[in-house]
């Protein structure tokens, strides 16, 4: 079978460029899963794509289908033919089906049974055949929310489609997909190339464009180019570019010719918070601001231009013309809300929904200042500054720079606090409440600061489950998830003894009436279910999290500490053993209806084994009882390591189960101190060999 390079591109106008990559991605799954649907063998392939075009590159594709032989399995021989040997009508009919006779057909022989059997010869169809209907499939599974018409076309793609070119190595398949009939002609740079361009073959698809039509076809190389312009314009500045990457993901999907200017505003603009600028930079112009040495924002941008000028100085000042206007606005926004402190918008925020039935987001705040400073005295932060945190948290939404720059909510809190005399631990708080905001962020640092996070995460968690209105599937509009896993970061990683029943508790008797009650459980298996995602993430394997979250700890810190001791003791040569024996024990123990006591009554110990093992479990057990009080989990279970042997020894030669109730019962309970040494910190039976 010959083997030939693929290209499939499907040119359009611009795309959404938060979009393009899952788009590409998605295409190129698309054909891949049609390649192999189908059994066409190929060595490699990717995704190229740039704001004008989606395209896939197969490599070394084969050129057909392989020949192959389906086995079509027919009745069973004792339905196929009757008493007297002549084939039945299911026999006959499933022969005419396939094209032959009864007595054309093959056995089949089974342990099961024997059936008529026909290999069918397929023979393979043509890559050039399939590929129309496979570009088709791929394209319309697509992840578009809002598809778009144009002009007075019936079908419908995220935007207009131009052109689609689909070449087998030098061969053009003929297709019509999108209202586009493939052709060789494919689009350059909308203003630096101002021809068509003819592809040849499908291995000069990525060197025409570039040479020719000043587009960087491939995405990956087009990111590392502005990554690495971005960094060479700011060494040249004396700087540090701020590059995250969902940024240098956004700028690679609008450019296709990438050429990095450096653009300046007046010092004046840095009296405002750096926060503030950096997000309109960032978030409505598209640039990279740039820092000095030491952190602080230099009166300096770069940014990514689609268009190498022969008149850079205009471009340079065109951009500067833009931010500047923006800029000026946060400048007066900032000095605008300094003549209003954040305790006089307190009364404002009843003017605001948090959510209809749970009242307003002044509501809210009083709640979270109220659990604010429960959860203070419970982690030993102080009480007066994390209820005055809570009781102004909310305030800077009012503020004229957060409603005009949203995602500086928290930052122009912390600002406004200090310029209003607040103490530090509560401006920080302000701030801070929101951490952590995505997976991976930091955390609150002072403990104010995570009495009001864990507040506010609480509040919103408790308040939406006594609702009704609980996560489904991938539904989760208060983002209860990200909240549940917030909270349960910052109490394990900052090692908090609060217990998630309690914090429930608490912030449910705060709301009153307002929500339903015999929420709590509910609550807290929720929180308690998003540890299975934190620890696979962190490669723990699942019997470890099972056989924790069988005794229900709820208190996180407390819960991690029995993870990591699960997991050492598994690493241990014993666990296998001890995790059978337990298994063990708990079916024998499952079937006792009777009375279990809750000591072990040595006058009935019988069996030389017996008696050892309720010696170890007697020392064990007394041994044991300030480690379990301590929460040394690690410690624990591997001291129970130790019963391996005298396990092993009772159970091959003590009959459990044996005639007299008395020395039954008394080696059933024997067994369950044992267990329930091993249940103080998991139910090891989980764990699998």
């Amino acid at each position: 079978m010959s083997v030939e390079n693929l290209i499939i591109e499907l040119g359009t106008e611009e795309l959404p460029p938060k979009s393009l990559r899952t788009l590409a991605e998605a295409f190129r799954d698309g054909i891949k899963t049609q390649l192999d649907k189908a059994d066409i063998a190929y060595e490699t392939i990717d995704f190229l794509a740039s704001p004008r075009r989606l395209a896939v590159s197969v490599k070394a594709l084969a050129t057909g289908q392989a020949d192959k032989v389906v086995e079509k399995r027919g009745p069973a021989i004792s339905s196929a033919f009757d008493a007297d040997g002549n084939a039945t009508k299911a026999a006959q009919g499933w022969a005419r089906s396939n094209g032959i006779t009864v007595e054309q057909a093959e056995r089949l022989k089974t342990d099961k049974g024997e059936w008529l059997l026909f290999k069918a010869q397929v023979k393979g169809q043509a890559t050039q055949t399939l590929l129309p209907a496979m570009i088709e499939t791929a394209l319309a599974k697509l992840p578009i929310a809002k598809p778009m018409r144009w002009g007075s076309n019936s079908m419908q793609f995220i935007r207009p489609t131009k052109t689609l070119t689909v070449l087998l190595g030098s061969e053009l398949i003929e297709a019509t997909v999108l209202g586009c009939k493939s052709d060789r002609i494919i689009r350059g740079h909308r203003f630096h190339c101002d021809k068509e361009l003819v592809l040849d073959h499908a291995d000069n698809y990525v060197s025409l464009l570039r040479e020719e039509g000043f587009v960087i076809a491939d995405y990956e190389e087009r990111k590392a180019i502005v990554k690495q312009q971005v960094i060479d314009a700011a060494t040249k500045e004396n700087g540090v570019a701020d590059i995250d990457d969902d940024l240098l993901e956004e700028v690679s999907s609008i450019v296709e010719w990438p050429i990095t200017y450096v653009g300046s505003f007046e010092d004046k603009f840095l009296d405002v918070p750096a926060e503030a600028l950096i997000y309109t930079m960032k978030d409505n112009q598209k640039y990279f601001p740039l820092l000095d040495n030491d952190g602080k924002l230099m009166a300096r941008f770069i940014f990514v231009s689609n268009i190498d000028s022969k008149d850079p100085v205009q471009v340079i000042e065109g951009n500067e013309k833009v931010v500047r206007p923006r800029l000026a606005d946060a400048e007066f926004f900032y000095a605008q809300d300094q003549k209003s402190t954040l305790e006089s918008r307190i009364d404002s925020l009843d003017s605001i929904l948090f959510q209809k039935q749970l009242g307003t987001l002044k509501e809210k705040s009083q709640r979270i200042a109220d659990l604010a400073a429960i959860i203070a005295d419970k982690i030993g932060a102080n009480t007066t500054d994390s209820k005055r945190a809570g009781m102004l948290c909310k305030t800077d939404l009012m503020t004229d720079m957060v409603l005009e720059f949203p995602d500086v909510q928290g930052v122009m809190g912390m600002y406004y606090a200090r310029f209003d005399g607040e103490s530090e631990d509560v401006a920080v708080a302000l701030n801070e409440q929101y951490m952590p905001r995505y997976a991976g962020d930091q955390l609150p640092g002072s403990l104010v600061s995570c009495a009001v996070a864990l507040a506010d995460k609480f509040d919103t968690l408790v308040g939406i489950f006594g609702i009704g209105q609980i996560p489904k599937g991938d539904k989760d509009p208060f983002a209860l998830r990200r909240a549940a896993i917030g909270a349960l970061r910052i109490i394990v990683e900052k090692d908090l003894d609060v217990d998630l029943s309690d914090l429930v508790a608490a912030s449910a008797a705060l709301y009153g009436d307002k929500i339903k009650d015999g929420i709590n459980d509910s609550v807290v298996d929720f929180m308690l279910g998003r540890f299975n995602a934190w620890y696979q993430d962190q490669n723990v394997s699942t019997d470890i999290v099972k056989a924790v979250m069988a005794r229900r700890p709820t208190r996180p810190s407390d819960f991690n500490k029995r993870i990591e001791a699960v997991t050492a003791f598994r690493a241990l040569e014993a666990s296998k053993t001890l995790a059978a024996a337990n298994k063990r024990v708990g079916n024998i123990l499952a079937k006792t209806d009777e009375a279990i006591a809750d000591s072990v009554d040595s006058t009935l110990l019988v069996e030389d084994a017996e008696k050892a093992l309720a010696d170890v479990v007697a020392k064990l057990t007394t041994d044991l009882a300030p480690v379990f009080a301590s929460s040394d989990y690690n410690t624990a279970l591997t001291q129970l390591a130790q019963l391996k042997d005298p396990v092993d020894a009772f159970f091959d030669n003590v009959m459990v189960m044996c005639d007299d109730t008395a020395t039954k019962l008394n080696r059933l309970a024997l067994l369950n101190i044992l267990r329930n040494q091993f249940l103080n910190v998991a139910d090891i039976s989980l764990l699998q060999s």
